[in-house]
């Protein structure tokens, strides 16, 4: 951090994580399934509901369109990580590439970002449990699946790595079983059915039912559900191996969001109509398995929510501990946080879980207010991170190419044109988020949250240059 305003860029090889005390307990095995099972969330289960009564049928071109920005982001993201594991991520090639401030602003907007969905997630499993066993209260719920994960965390990191296996080893057989039965259904050869063909794709409107406006806000939704991918390249730098682990990980990105994202949501909207109110009461999952006469499709639907929120908790409380520690690293956090013991920041594990506990009373006692404005600051939170991210990339190619292209496992393709295509989606996204009254409030409260960290991240920069 003795690097002056003026000072030339540090050298490839001079990274503040080379030296890191944290362990290298994860294999292969976990995160191969940590990536695959990233892209399938509680977000993609539930809140593609929303984005199809959006949209409609065009809700497929929706999650093509941003899941090709999403690829765009993870394979500079894996470019960099390929040539400079760190803990810290997209915080870290920020710092190198733009500035500590950039590095400071990106790294304590996503641990925000992190701790504020650890409270929705808790929230929304204990919701699920709650309905099975009514009459327990919530905040015992909230309570345990808090404990559970904090002491998971605590742990070796191989207890992180486990949970994420199998975890995601569920998520993956429901997902994969949907769409065997979805497609099976589409082509007419599931007993019991009949082929839909394109009735619903085209007869209900047609495939554009809302215009671009209900095709924008489906683009809006979709962009949401793709958050969370970027912890692959945070747990990488405790692989056994980072730069094989993360370039892995990264090249298969494409088939996981074709398949998973793209395929599901074109099963759902051939099978059932968009605008059946099941579609958001029940989640679109769950009304296509009742549709299909699946016993029990809902309750299944919960179980498969529950392990997906459950994931997600675990995900975001290491991916938020890691981010303080690696902010703490660079002095650019509090430095009680910094401490490793066992090869894990136990301290900010307890911080991080201590703050998303925080956020979950805040919604029992603040729900309209002070739980609203943390719902609202991170909002466009993961925009703001692809914009860094892409900004870093572009920088930091170019010096990769000149001092180490050795390390260039991973390539960003089509550089540096694709990568101005995606900094022009990123600001095309944002542009949408000003023309929603709902995610207009987002934008302004993200954007205040990125200015005033962007501040205090200067004014700490220009300190340090001053010593």
């Amino acid at each position: 951090m003795s690097r002056t305003l003026t000072s030339p860029p540090p050298p490839v090889e001079s990274t503040p994580q080379q030296d890191s005390p944290l362990s290298n307990g994860l294999k292969q095995r976990h995160l191969s399934m940590i990536a695959l099972g990233g892209v399938i969330g509680a977000g993609l289960f539930v809140g593609s509901g929303a984005g199809i009564a959006a949209a409609g049928p065009s809700i497929v071109l929706a999650y093509a369109v941003s899941g090709l920005l999403v690829m765009f982001v993870m394979r500079m993201l894996g470019e960099m990580s390929a040539a400079n594991p760190a803990s810290g991520s997209f915080s870290v090639h920020a710092d190198r590439a733009i500035g500590p401030w950039a590095g400071f602003t990106a790294g304590w907007m996503f641990w925000t970002l992190l701790v504020v969905g650890v409270a929705i997630e808790a929230i929304g499993a204990a919701h699920i449990v709650q309905g099975w066993l009514p009459g327990t209260p919530s905040w015992l719920w909230v309570l345990l699946f808090m404990a559970l994960f904090c002491g998971t965390n605590l742990g070796a990191v191989a207890h992180f790595g486990e949970f994420e296996f199998w975890f995601a080893t569920l998520k993956i057989g429901a997902i994969g079983l949907f769409l065997i039965l979805g497609t099976l259904a589409v082509l007419g050869v599931l007993p019991g059915t009949d082929s839909p063909g394109a009735a619903h794709l085209t007869g209900d409107g047609g495939f554009l039912p809302t215009g671009m406006d209900g095709l924008l806000i489906g683009l809006l939704a979709s962009l949401a559900a793709y958050g969370g991918l970027e912890t692959v390249t945070i747990a990488a730098a405790e692989s056994e191996d980072p730069v094989r682990g993360v370039a892995k990980a990264v090249r298969t990105t494409m088939w996981r969001i074709g398949i998973v994202y793209v395929g599901s949501m074109l099963v759902i909207v051939t099978l059932i109509p968009w605008n059946d109110k099941s579609v958001t009461e029940n989640g679109p999952y769950a009304a296509v398995l009742d549709r299909l006469g699946v016993p029990g499709g809902g309750q299944i639907m919960n179980v498969v929510v529950l392990i997906a929120l459950l994931s997600a908790m675990n995900a975001n409380i290491y991916g938020a501990s890691r981010m303080a520690y690696s902010l703490v690293a660079r002095g650019q956090g509090p430095k009680a946080l910094g401490k490793v013991s066992g090869g894990v920041p136990r301290r900010a594990v307890l911080a991080s879980s201590a703050f998303g506990f925080v956020a979950v009373l805040l919604s029992y006692w603040y729900p309209t207010t002070v739980f609203a404005w943390l719902l609202n600051m991170v909002g466009g939170v993961v925009l703001v991170v692809w914009g860094f991210i892409a900004v870093s990339q572009l920088r930091l190619r170019r010096r990769l190419e000149r001092e180490a292209p050795e390390r260039l496992t991973v390539r960003m393709w089509g550089f540096p044109y694709l990568t101005w295509v995606t900094l022009a989606g990123v600001a095309g996204a944002l542009g949408l988020m000003a023309l929603d009254a709902d995610t207009r409030v987002q934008l302004y409260f993200t954007g205040g949250l990125a200015v005033a960290l962007a501040a205090v991240g200067y004014a700490r920069q220009r300190a340090v240059a001053a010593r």
